[in-house]
């Protein structure tokens, strides 16, 4: 199993900062029981000028309030304070290149009445990319992405993720890297923990927004593809049509940006260190290490 913290790992936990092995919660609370919280995933990188970054972190931060909101959950952070917060975990733990994972949790309640209060915990791991760095095998989930009319779909819930649990792990206990998941419609959706796009024609695809968390690293990409003249369109489209595809790949605050093999034992048509998303994938690392790069150099 992995190891996330010791004996001397420090979190931030409700404006203090405490051991991990030290922190404790309240075992009737609501979030254990039900779901009942919203979280981020983020990650900061040591620069190539040595200092520690914190990428996206308003944009992450901001999400962790919306999500919070539109849950109902009480929130009274400030974004500012708790980016503050989350340099001095990376400090006191003595690492750069980390996962982190701010938390908001709900007290005791066993009931489905509002709360009045909230809780928040910021911690951060040393990880891997989460899907590793191989070209991923990907099978076509037999479980479907939440009927967005049914949750809150945009906003990042703990809950939600049974959905995705259950998705990996059957791709995995069927031999694949990974799931890919549809919407209630039978559309390409999402992966259990990542956005996708794929490549036709010298064009990159990404399914649209409305039953998908859009994605931080997903809003990303499409920066990158403005800034290198890659023609971007989001729209509704189904497995059939993702095999044809030349090339594809996911992306993720965990992931980073990853390709794909095959899905479903269909392999693509390109190589993946001539299709596009592999000249976005080394663009995202440069971003992130804050690498000055020139679009020739790119292409």
């Amino acid at each position: 199993m992995a190891t996330y913290y010791n004996e001397n790992t420090v979190l931030y936990l409700n404006g203090e900062f405490v051991k991990a092995s030290e922190a404790k919660i309240d075992l009737y609370g609501q979030s254990l029981h039900y779901g009942y919280a919203v979280f981020e995933g983020i990650r900061s990188y040591k620069t190539v000028n040595g200092k520690t970054k914190i990428f996206k972190e308003v944009e992450h931060f901001e999400r962790l309030k919306k999500s919070a909101l539109a849950l109902n959950l009480p929130y009274s952070y400030n974004t500012q304070e708790l980016i503050d917060a989350t340099y001095q975990v990376l400090e006191k733990n003595n690492i750069q290149d980390a996962y982190i994972r701010p938390l908001v949790f709900a007290p005791a309640n066993m009931s489905f009445s509002k709360n009045t209060e909230s809780y928040i915990t910021i911690e951060a791991w040393q990880m891997q990319p989460f899907l590793g760095e191989k070209l991923l095998r990907v099978m076509t989930s037999s479980f479907e992405r939440p009927n967005p009319k049914g949750f809150k779909i945009e906003a990042k819930a703990a809950g939600h993720y049974v959905n995705s649990i259950l998705a990996s792990q059957e791709a995995k206990e069927k031999g694949y890297d990974e799931a890919l998941l549809n919407d209630m419609n039978g559309n390409i959706a999402e992966a259990p923990g990542a956005n996708v796009f794929f490549e036709k024609d010298g064009k990159l695809f990404t399914p649209a927004t409305g039953n998908i968390l859009p994605g931080i690293t997903r809003a990303t990409v499409i920066e990158i593809c403005k800034e290198l003249d890659i023609p971007v369109e989001e729209k509704q489209f189904k497995t059939a049509e993702l095999k044809q595809a030349d090339a594809a790949f996911f992306c993720g605050t965990a992931a980073e940006v990853i390709g794909w093999e095959s899905l479903d034992g269909s392999t693509f048509k390109k190589n993946w260190n001539d299709s596009l998303g592999k000249l976005i994938q080394d663009a995202y690392k440069a971003r992130v290490i804050e690498t000055p790069m020139l679009k020739e150099a790119l292409i």
